[in-house]
């Protein structure tokens, strides 16, 4: 907090921190704006009464959205297409040798490389809304035969609904490239960290009606336990030492210094969690997309044992795929992102060595061996976290619990998010009052 006093003071920064409230503002402000040809009496009296199960499939989206999608705003897919799309063209960096030739050209390639990632946000954020404005049409967003959408449309009224909502998606990259231009911090963290924050308020209401006092003073303990824990395992490092041989070069010495490689503990950050929330989805969603708008339900093999479990949340079946989903993806995604033969070949380039290991191959091997560690531990915290709120479910919190901004993988979110803006708010205002060695 002092450091974020002293920010204030200084004319730059305040005015970096000021820009980026105010685009926080106006996204939420967009978030509450509902699209042409929606409902809103039918959608606000219907999510009064909602319940996990009617909600589950469609819980991630709306959490990162703040609650926009099921309210069909303009700004109702949010930013998870930017987010899909920024996580697909960092894995195919390692497939398609052209994106890997742009990663390793600087700030010249990289600007190709968001390029390519606004066109496929445009295309996922198609895609997405219109999945979202079929489920509308049907009558099964909110439940089976619940109308979201006005009776008399048309088919040109719901391609208006999906060019509206696309667009929203593109304006919310706009604002999140803009804040982390312009502002402080990464500006689609910030907008996700808003959109939970907003939902602090009414969720805890909800429990507290919804459960009872014992029940939420249990919650804000448990909370409360949850934060301290991921503040402390956010922060874990395994810093391993480096040294650097002297060299000479004319009548300059270089080298000599001891530094260390810091590896985290969660390498992969909450990605995995969004990869596993992702896949564990889908198939509910291609299910309900491909059913009729009748109210009977095929009563078949995929309906009873897969679908019936993938839509409860508390189910033991659900809770181990999606635990194992997570540990899969940690390990997938590190392994994709961090290569240690790299790492390895860039610290034999530059005379550098890991006391005790001989450089190269070895050094390889080591870091590999290292990363494997912290991999499992990371993975299984991710997992225990995001698994969390689906225990509570099954150990009788409200429903409502489930996807709010009380769950493991809101509280990750939003300790990271914070950790690095305050960290970097720390940066630059310790750059700005640094005076040098001479006035």
């Amino acid at each position: 907090m002092s450091a974020i006093l002293q920010a204030f003071k200084d004319v730059d920064l305040r005015k970096k921190i000021l820009i980026s409230i105010a685009l926080i503002i106006l996204y939420r402000i967009g978030a509450q704006i509902p699209s042409p040809g929606v409902d809103y009496a039918s959608i606000s009296d219907r999510i009064r009464h909602l319940t996990s199960d009617s909600s589950s499939v469609y819980s991630l989206i709306n959490l990162f959205s703040g609650g926009a999608l099921l309210q069909l705003s303009i700004f109702a897919i949010g930013v998870m297409p930017y987010i899909t799309a920024s996580i697909i063209v960092q894995l195919l960096t390692v497939v398609i040798p052209r994106f890997e030739e742009l990663k390793k050209e600087g700030q010249t390639g990289q600007a190709k490389m968001d390029q390519y990632t606004r066109y496929l946000t445009l295309a996922l954020a198609l895609l997405q809304s219109a999945g979202i404005v079929a489920l509308a049409d049907r009558e099964q967003l909110l439940g089976q035969g619940v109308p979201v959408l006005v009776k008399d449309r048309t088919i040109f009224d719901l391609i208006l609904l999906v060019l509206v909502m696309s667009a929203g998606a593109v304006l919310v990259m706009w604002l999140g490239e803009l804040i982390t231009e312009r502002g402080v911090g990464n500006g689609m963290s910030l907008l996700i960290f808003a959109g939970i924050a907003t939902r602090l308020p009414a969720d805890g209401a909800n429990i507290l009606s919804g459960s009872g006092g014992l029940v939420f003073t249990g919650v804000l303990i448990a909370v409360i336990i949850l934060v301290v824990g991921v503040v402390f395992v956010e922060q874990g490092q395994r810093r391993i030492p480096v040294q650097y041989a002297k060299r000479m070069v004319g009548r300059r010495q270089y080298g000599g210094t001891s530094t260390y490689l810091p590896l985290k503990v969660n390498q992969g950050g909450v990605i995995p969690v969004i990869f596993a929330s992702s896949l564990i989805y889908m198939p509910v969603l291609i299910t309900q997309i491909v059913n009729s708008s009748s109210a009977e339900v095929p009563d078949n093999w995929w309906q009873r044992n897969v679908i019936q479990y993938l839509q409860t949340p508390s189910s033991w079946q659900y809770i181990v795929l999606y635990f194992a989903l997570i540990i899969f993806f940690s390990y997938f995604y590190v392994s994709v992102q961090y290569d240690p033969n790299e790492q390895a070949e860039n610290m034999k380039k530059y005379g550098g060595f890991i006391p005790g290991i001989r450089p190269g191959r070895p050094t390889a091997e080591y870091l590999s061996f290292v990363m494997n560690r912290l991999l499992f531990v990371g993975s299984l915290y991710l997992g225990i976290i995001a698994v969390l709120p689906n225990i509570m479910l099954e150990l009788g919190v409200n429903a409502q619990a489930g996807a709010t901004p009380f769950g493991g993988t809101a509280i990750l979110i939003m300790v990271s998010v914070a950790l690095t803006t305050v960290k970097q708010i720390e940066s630059q205002l310790l750059q700005s009052n640094y005076e040098g060695l001479l006035k």
